[in-house]
């Protein structure tokens, strides 16, 4: 009987080790509000500061980015002009697609294969694959980029980079809808 309470606790503990370390989902803020539609929020000129954080927690990087966005029907376009603290300019043109039921699709030239997102509530989140230049090279890297709209003009985004499961990075965006 010893052998199993000891069975019976070290599932229970077991159990609750997994379920701390389940991540969120993006349909656990369906009740949140204001409702994101990122269609309707991404339309027009956004502003957009951010700073890229390595693991230890240094900013490594600082900048601004332009974005002209519109959509037409169901399919949008978000063109992002980055200026970095250092003087460096870039340029990324997403390509999206509104599916049923808050689903997104998009492309980039520096994207690999395609991004797949999802709304619910005032939460959006984004994964896909970077092709991203470093001193003369190029790494894929994965995103998990997650946005929430705090009101009709300001929504915050945390994107976490991993390269082979191991975080490198956070980048943090404050957008402005102007």
């Amino acid at each position: 009987m010893n052998t199993r309470r000891h069975a019976l606790l070290a599932l229970l503990a077991g159990t609750a080790v997994l379920t701390g370390c389940a991540s969120p989902q993006v349909t656990d803020y369906a009740q949140e509000r204001p409702q994101l539609e990122l269609d309707r929020y991404f339309n027009g000129r956004i502003l957009a500061h951010g700073i890229f954080q390595q693991r230890g927690g240094e900013v490594v990087r600082r900048f601004t980015v332009v974005m002209d966005c519109h959509w037409e029907g169901n399919q949008g376009v978000l063109d992002e002009a980055f200026t970095y603290s250092d003087g460096s300019t870039q340029r990324r043109i997403w390509r999206l697609t509104k599916h049923a039921d808050g689903r997104y699709t998009g492309t980039a030239d520096d994207v690999v294969g395609e991004a797949q997102g999802q709304t619910a509530g005032n939460a959006f989140r984004w994964n896909y694959t970077l092709r991203l230049p470093v001193d003369g090279k190029e790494y894929e890297v994965q995103f998990d980029d997650w946005m929430f709209l705090v009101d009709d003009r300001v929504m915050l985004n945390r994107a976490t980079m991993r390269k082979f499961g191991v975080t490198l990075g956070e980048v943090l965006l404050s957008f402005t809808k102007t």
